[in-house]
């Protein structure tokens, strides 16, 4: 278990955050060698007992960031990028704070994209469609369709979760 503030682990996930970040706003994917890079250092400084997270720990983080994650992917609201970006933050975070850092980072996508559908004044439909998901099977393809104006850059709910989780929040 991570003390309640671990400033290398602190430090790594707010690094390997803001990269996340300035990467996929400007190409809007989130590359391997980032989330690869990521998953190493985690597993490293667990090796290297450099914080509290033991190396079962860190295998463990990434396997829960991963399985929490992966459900988003396969209904195509997430990318694969974003799912590989947990897990590798999980490997720094350990189980305990990766699950917290997957349901922060929920809250924070979710309060992004209220804001994207504002700006870009698509309010009521982004509404409607996110009910529609919890009652009506199949209407997740539709409204993923390549056409629609709703996506946006995830890595900066899923950098903003991990950071909360890295916090003790």
């Amino acid at each position: 278990m991570l003390k309640p503030f671990d400033p290398i682990v602190v430090s790594a996930v707010a690094a390997a955050g803001a990269c996340s970040i300035a990467i996929d706003l400007r190409e809007r994917r989130v590359p391997n060698v980032l989330t690869f890079g990521t998953a190493a250092i985690g597993l490293t400084l667990a090796a290297l007992h450099a914080t509290s997270v033991t190396l079962t720990g860190a295998l463990a983080g990434l396997a829960i960031g991963l399985a929490l994650m992966l459900p988003g992917h396969v209904i195509g609201a997430t990318g694969a990028g974003d799912v590989k970006l947990m897990a590798a933050l999980g490997s720094l975070l350990g189980p305990g704070r990766a699950g917290y850092a997957v349901l922060y980072s929920m809250i924070a996508g979710g309060v992004i994209a209220l804001i994207v559908a504002a700006r870009r004044r698509r309010m009521s439909v982004t509404i409607e469609r996110a009910a529609a998901l919890l009652h009506t099977p199949g209407v997740a393809a539709e409204i993923e369709h390549p056409r629609e104006h709703n996506r946006f850059a995830y890595a900066p709910a899923i950098a903003a979760g991990a950071l909360a989780a890295a916090l003790g929040l």
